[in-house]
């Protein structure tokens, strides 16, 4: 069972990583890192890579599909070779899925059309016009398409994969195995929870990021 990670450079290491970590652990599967030109990709922060070893073009009808967000995405939000693939993808695929700002690809793609989609709480407002249906809701499924709210949120994602695809006690082993059993200090990981001020600061430091990046490409933000 092929499992295809499309990497580029700006993704969010978590939205990979966090997938990668459940998904690989699935009995008989195989995580292979793919991308419009094979090598290292670097992450949002600058501070990490991960190889893409594989090629779109070498990595055709993958069973399972999993879209990282980041920054980066912005960037292929029209890349031929990009979308391209995803749609050529899907079509074969038995799970295509998304990862935080990754639904944006997919919608973009033109795979979320009509459906009920979410995405990273700052880009909800944005899945309208790609035809989907935004909800704050942690993973939504719509039929083979499962897409995760932000970053930390693949890991619930990929756990309700792995139950879709393997069992619930292959998943609840995996859960285990991995014991992701979250704690945080803090009620701040929703817009809805975290105190105003926190969320104000960083939508605006979020902003200013998407300004940067879009003014250096110069293409709106």
């Amino acid at each position: 069972m092929k499992i295809a990670i499309p990497l580029f450079d700006g993704f969010t290491a978590l939205d990979a990583v966090g997938p990668y970590e459940v998904l690989s652990r699935i009995p008989g599967a195989e995580v292979i890192f793919v991308a419009a030109e094979p090598g290292p990709k670097l992450t949002e922060t600058k501070m990490l890579s991960i190889i893409a070893e594989t090629s779109f073009d070498d990595l055709s009808e993958p069973e399972i599909v999993v879209v990282p967000g980041g920054y980066g995405t912005r960037a292929l939000m029209g890349d031929k070779s990009h979308l391209d693939w995803l749609r050529a993808s899907h079509e074969t695929s038995e799970w295509t899925t998304s990862v935080c700002t990754g639904s944006m690809l997919l919608a973009a793609a033109g795979i979320l059309n009509g459906l009920e989609a979410t995405t990273h709480w700052m880009s909800l407002d944005r899945l309208p016009a790609y035809g989907a249906r935004p909800t704050l809701k942690r993973v939504v499924e719509q039929g083979k398409i499962i897409t995760a709210a932000g970053v930390s949120s693949g890991i619930d994602m990929a756990l309700t994969l792995a139950a879709r695809i393997a069992g619930d006690d292959v998943a609840q082993a995996i859960q285990l195995g991995i014991e992701y059993d979250p704690q945080p200090p803090f009620r701040a990981g929703s817009p809805a929870t975290a105190p105003a001020h926190i969320v104000e600061g960083l939508r605006a430091r979020m902003r200013a990021r998407m300004d940067r990046d879009a003014a250096a490409a110069g293409r709106p933000a």
